[in-house]
C-alpha cells in the first residue's frame, strides 16, 4: 500500500509541476521582493559551486542585476544547451544567462538584450596529431561539438562549402566532455568557444587551438517570448551600461578571466604532473594549516608550489629555504625554529600572508586584495605601497590589481624607482609571482568543481512507472 500511494504521489507531483509551468507571466510586473528565475547550466563560465558558495561570471552578472532591482534570485540548471532552449520556450525562467551565442535563429525566438562579451569560435586538436591549418582540412576528420550549439549552425553552413566535412554532436552542459574527448584521442578535433576553452585548457594543456572559424560570436542574455519581455530587456540593457560605465562589468571579467591571459599551457602542463605526483603527500597537511589559519588550502598550496613546487627542503643560493622559501630574518620574526620543517614552513607562509592581508588599506576589496598581499609576499609591503602611488599619479585606481601591476614594473626603472619611497624592486619578477599563483590557484579551483559538480535530476517519469510496474501486480 505504501508503494501504491508513493506512486501516486509522485504522479500528482509531475501533473502538478506540468501544470504550474505551463502559467503564462509576464515579465514586465518584477517588483521588489519578487522572485527572478535564471537559467543557466553548470560550467566555469557560467555558474558552480566553488565548496558551498555559488559562483560564475554569468551567475555573479545576473546576481548583480537582481540586486540592483531588489529581486531574489532563483537558479534553474540545464544539463543539454537543448535543455536550456526547451526551458526558455516553455518560459520556465525570466532569463537564459549561460554564455549563450547571439544567432539569427535564436533571435527569432526569444527577446536578446545587447551583447556583454564577445568569443571566437575555436578548432582544437590534441598537440602532437595532424593540426588542420585551413578549412578544407576539416574533411574526412572526426569532429565533436555540443548539441544546440550556435556550432552546429557554423558547420552545418561550412559544409556547404567543405565537402567531406561531418561532425557529431555530443549532449552535455559544458565542453569538458568535448575537450576529454580529444584528449583521449576519441576524437581528433572539437569546436568550442574561446573563452570556456581558455578556461578549461589549464585542465586540459596537451589541447591547442588549430584555428578559427569565420567571425566574432557576440554573448546576450535571452528572454522568452512573454508579454512584457521588451521592457525586461531595456532595463537589463541600462544595466549593462551602467556597469560598463562604472568599471564593474571590466571587475567582474579580471575576476573570473584575469589569470587566463598569463597562463602558460607548458607551465600547465608541468603543474598537473605535480599535482598528480607531489601534492597526494602534502595536500592533508596543506588543508590542515589553511584551516588553522582560515584561508583557502588551494591558495596555500599555489603559493607553496610557487616558492619550492612541493619541496620541504627547497633551498636557493640567497639563503631561504624549505616548503615556502622563508628567509632566516622572517624565520625569526615568525618564531620558526627548522625552516625545513613542512609544517613550521607552511604556518610561517599562512601567518605572513594574513599579517600583511591586514596590513593593506582597508578599501582594498577581494580578490584584488588578496593579490596585493601576494605581491608584498614576494616584494615587499613598502615597494607595493611605492606602486600604489604610481598608480595613482598616473590617474587609475591605486584599489586595484590591474592596475597596480601594470606599474609595478617600474620600480626598477632608473628614471623612475629614484623618485619612490623604497627605490629599486624587481617589480616585474612580483608581477610573474602573482600571475603564477593566480593560474596555479585557479587549476586548482578548476579540478575541485567536479567534486561540486551538479548532477542531472532522476527521471522521475521513468521512476514512476518502475514503481507503478512494481506495485500493480500487488494491487491487483
Amino acid at each position: 500500500m505504501g508503494k501504491i500511494l508513493t506512486a501516486i504521489a509522485l504522479l500528482l507531483g509531475l501533473v502538478i509541476g506540468v501544470t504550474a509551468c505551463s502559467d503564462q507571466r509576464r515579465l514586465d510586473t518584477l517588483s521588489e521582493g519578487d522572485e527572478l528565475i535564471m537559467i543557466t547550466r553548470n560550467s566555469p563560465t557560467t555558474y558552480y559551486f566553488d565548496g558551498d558558495q555559488a559562483t560564475g561570471f554569468e551567475y555573479e552578472l545576473v546576481k548583480a542585476f537582481a540586486d540592483s532591482k531588489g529581486l531574489r534570485l532563483r537558479v534553474k540548471v540545464a544539463f543539454t544547451l537543448e535543455g536550456l532552449i526547451q526551458l526558455l520556450v516553455d518560459g520556465e525562467g525570466h532569463i537564459a544567462a549561460a554564455g549563450l551565442t547571439v544567432t539569427p535563429d535564436r533571435t527569432q525566438l526569444f527577446s536578446v538584450t545587447d551583447p556583454y562579451i564577445t568569443q571566437k569560435p575555436l578548432i582544437i586538436y590534441k598537440s602532437g596529431n595532424r593540426r588542420p591549418r585551413q578549412l578544407e582540412d576539416l574533411a574526412n576528420q572526426d569532429i565533436v561539438t555540443q548539441a544546440g550549439s550556435s556550432h552546429v549552425e557554423a558547420l552545418t553552413d561550412l559544409a556547404t562549402r567543405v565537402e567531406g566535412l561531418a561532425w557529431r554532436e555530443i549532449r552535455a552542459s559544458d565542453t569538458l566532455e568535448l575537450m576529454q574527448q580529444v584528449t583521449e584521442e576519441k576524437a581528433d578535433l572539437a569546436v568550442i568557444d574561446s573563452v570556456e576553452f581558455r578556461m578549461q585548457q589549464r585542465l586540459y594543456p596537451r589541447l591547442v587551438a588549430a584555428l578559427e572559424l569565420e567571425g566574432d560570436e557576440d554573448i546576450a542574455w535571452y528572454l522568452p517570448n512573454l508579454p512584457g519581455a521588451s521592457v525586461l530587456t531595456g532595463e537589463i540593457n541600462e544595466f549593462f551600461s551602467q556597469q560598463r560605465q562604472t568599471g564593474q562589468l571590466a571587475k567582474l571579467k579580471e575576476r573570473h578571466f584575469g589569470a587566463l591571459a598569463f597562463a602558460s599551457r607548458m607551465s600547465s602542463f608541468t603543474f598537473q604532473r605535480k599535482v598528480q605526483s607531489a601534492l597526494p603527500q602534502w595536500q592533508a597537511l596543506i588543508e590542515e594549516v589553511a584551516a588553522e589559519y582560515q584561508m583557502d588550502w588551494r591558495l596555500l598550496a599555489a603559493i607553496a608550489y610557487q616558492e619550492s613546487h612541493w619541496n620541504p627542503r627547497a633551498t636557493s643560493p640567497t639563503g631561504v629555504r624549505g616548503m615556502m622559501m622563508i628567509t632566516r630574518a622572517t624565520a625569526g620574526e615568525l618564531g620558526i625554529t627548522d625552516r625545513l620543517d613542512p609544517r613550521q614552513s607552511l604556518r610561517g607562509g599562512a601567518r605572513f600572508l594574513k599579517n600583511l592581508l591586514r596590513r593593506l588599506p582597508n578599501d582594498i576589496a577581494e580578490p584584488d586584495r588578496t593579490w596585493m598581499a601576494m605581491a608584498a609576499y614576494n616584494i615587499g609591503m613598502g615597494h607595493l605601497e611605492d606602486a600604489r602611488k604610481l598608480t595613482d599619479r598616473k590617474g587609475l585606481d591605486p584599489h586595484l590589481w590591474r592596475d597596480v601591476r601594470e606599474h609595478l614594473p617600474l620600480l626598477q626603472n632608473p628614471d623612475i624607482y629614484p623618485t619612490t619611497r623604497f627605490g629599486f624592486a624587481r617589480g616585474e619578477e612580483a608581477v610573474t609571482y602573482v600571475d603564477n599563483i593566480r593560474h596555479y590557484y585557479s587549476v586548482l579551483q578548476l579540478q575541485s568543481l567536479p567534486e561540486n559538480r551538479i548532477q542531472p535530476p532522476i527521471d522521475t517519469a521513468a521512476l514512476v512507472s518502475r514503481e507503478l510496474q512494481d506495485v500493480l501486480p500487488m494491487a491487483l
